[in-house]
């Protein structure tokens, strides 16, 4: 195999796109893992002065990603974040405005393998966010395992993310006064092991509590699907029903995430890494739905917005693919 290597003469801000998505891809696969070995060698060479404070503070603070998070606008701010999206580069599309009297769900798709589109648009303060939708906060919601984590658990708070539980969701769109989005990927990990190039497979069909914390809290729903995500990485084939598919679902149930086995370029040539390749991200945000509060809603109201949901995400899906090289007959895969 021929390398690639990548030129020596690359502009300055190319090289600090890199470097500001190098962290991105450490931050998702290593630092967690490294926060928590860190803090067990603190403990078992009994630097209780480090230790000790820090675990206290954990106590007290054990919920707080699920009450809104502690967002940090220098950090959000970070110059960081604008080579981050110029990398790809990531941009945000409206197709009507939203009442900031209202709070939304928004349902990103697709997962891919790392949310790129959702982190970028919806964490960061360098995306069109804010002047898209003016009078709105938005809360990236990831999985709780993620705030487990210590020390790395601030950072993620930082830049706005909270926990995907029930609690945290219901938190954020009952929030008076109304201005509040919650962004969920809803495929999560599962649908990760999907993340194919050229493929549109989302798992949506038995993704029910969101309809029901939208019916309970009056919160419209927002369908959002972010053409490019699919395109960042190559995966390892692995189909339905194969060893390796079989293996990462397993793991995927014993420890709460997927670990889809990707690859796409690397920092210094183009050929094999974990950096993801140079692909432009749209991320379409469509139609709201509106939804009435129903305290107590039944299956058949909650089956009944799916539907709709399910309907309108399709119908976003259809009438934008064609402008992002999508062929005319490609079409969502719901499981």
């Amino acid at each position: 195999m021929n390398v690639e290597f990548a030129p020596l003469n690359i502009p300055l801000a190319r090289r600090l796109q890199t470097v500001a998505v190098l962290q991105w891809v450490l931050y998702f696969v290593l630092l967690g893992q490294m926060s928590i070995a860190i803090t067990v060698m603190l403990i078992i060479h009994n630097y209780w002065f480090l230790y000790i404070p820090y675990l206290t503070w954990l106590y007290f603070d054990w919920h707080t990603p699920e009450q809104g998070g502690r967002r940090c606008s220098w950090i959000k701010n970070w110059t960081l974040w604008k080579h981050f999206k110029d990398y790809f580069p990531i941009h945000l599309i409206k197709t009507q405005d939203l009442d900031p009297s209202h709070n939304y769900i928004f349902g990103f798709h697709p997962h891919g393998i790392l949310a790129a589109g959702a982190f970028g648009n919806f964490s960061t303060n360098y995306s069109d966010f804010k002047e898209l939708f003016p009078g709105f906060t938005s809360y990236l919601h990831v999985l709780p395992l993620w705030f487990w984590c210590p020390v790395f658990r601030e950072y993620m708070m930082s830049i706005g993310l909270v926990s995907v539980s029930k609690k945290s969701v219901s938190y954020v769109v009952s929030k008076e006064g109304g201005g509040n989005i919650s962004v969920i990927v809803l495929g999560g990990a599962k649908e990760s092991l999907d993340a194919h190039p050229g493929k549109f497979t989302l798992f949506i069909r038995q993704r029910k509590g969101f309809v029901k914390i939208a019916l309970t809290h009056g919160a419209s729903l927002v369908p959002v699907f972010s053409f490019g995500e699919n395109e960042l990485f190559k995966q390892v084939d692995n189909p339905e029903g194969s060893w390796i598919r079989t293996v990462q679902e397993k793991l995927q149930k014993i420890m709460g995430f997927a670990l889809p086995l990707f690859h796409a370029r690397g920092v210094f040539q183009y050929n094999f890494g974990l950096m993801p390749y140079r692909k432009a991200i749209h991320t379409v945000v469509g139609r709201p739905i509106p939804v009435h509060q129903i305290l107590h809603p039944t299956e058949e109201q909650i089956e009944e917005l799916h539907q709709t949901y399910m309907e309108e995400l399709t119908k976003l899906f259809e009438e934008h693919k064609g402008k992002y090289g999508i062929p005319e007959h490609e079409t969502l895969v719901l499981k």
